[in-house]
């Protein structure tokens, strides 16, 4: 009679008399992941989900998320849910601008999420080349702040012809000549008529820093005081 061979799809390893031995441990142990399975990380900040590699989250070698997701150890308590995504207890709505920094290296935050949320969330993770940039965001904007919105000033002076070289003389500390218009000849004088003008002038006004409006200049007090007399 024909022996029997070993049942299909097994094959197992001879012994040391030719007869089969037991599975070695290389064999019986799991086997290892995908590579495409292990480059992909799934982390659960706040109750929201966000899917990163390794390589990026690892972009900043002393980060929090380099040390939990590429250097996952005991000492660091790097819990995970019933998904296998690590669990972080921060606030998701400043995550965003975070990872996308250590994708791309720029600073991207919408105008409705506050720097310093973000700020906080860099301070956090440990990522020092963004807490940095966060930094000067912040203080070029209260640079901007503080200086305050330009605004004009307009003055409209009533004066006679005679009287246009004197007032263009007097328009010095940052008034500005905008328009003359004609309004006929209101005054005569023995047999001359007076032309008069009424001469539009304008001044940037701009806030100082501790809120007050700076004073104007005698001279552009003139002016404002020759505008409130018609």
């Amino acid at each position: 009679a024909m022996a029997e061979g070993p049942p299909r799809g097994r094959t197992p390893s001879p012994g040391p008399g030719g007869a089969p031995g037991p599975p070695s441990p290389r064999t019986a142990a799991p086997p290892n992941p995908p590579a495409a399975a292990s480059k992909w990380v799934r982390l659960n900040v706040g109750g929201t989900y966000f899917v990163s590699t390794r390589q990026t989250l690892c972009r900043e070698p002393k980060s929090f998320l380099c040390r939990l997701c590429c250097q996952d150890g005991p000492e660091l308590g790097s819990d995970k849910d019933e998904t296998g995504a690590y669990l972080i207890d921060r606030d998701p709505t400043y995550f965003g601008p975070i990872l996308n920094y250590l994708r791309h290296g720029k600073l991207i935050i919408n105008k409705e999420l506050a720097e310093e949320g973000v700020l906080e969330e860099a301070e956090f993770y440990n990522i020092a080349s963004l807490v940095r940039l966060v930094k000067e965001r912040i203080r070029d904007n209260e640079n901007r702040t503080s200086q305050g919105p330009v605004k004009h000033v307009y003055r409209v002076l009533q004066c006679q012809e005679e009287e246009l070289t004197q007032m263009v003389s007097t328009m010095s500390d940052g008034w500005k000549f905008e328009q003359l218009i004609s309004i006929g000849s209101s005054y005569n004088y023995g047999n001359e008529d007076q032309a008069e003008f009424l001469c539009v002038v304008s001044r940037e006004l701009n806030n100082s820093t501790n809120g007050i409006v700076k004073e104007p200049s005698e001279k552009a007090k003139i002016l404002q005081e020759r505008g409130s007399r018609m």
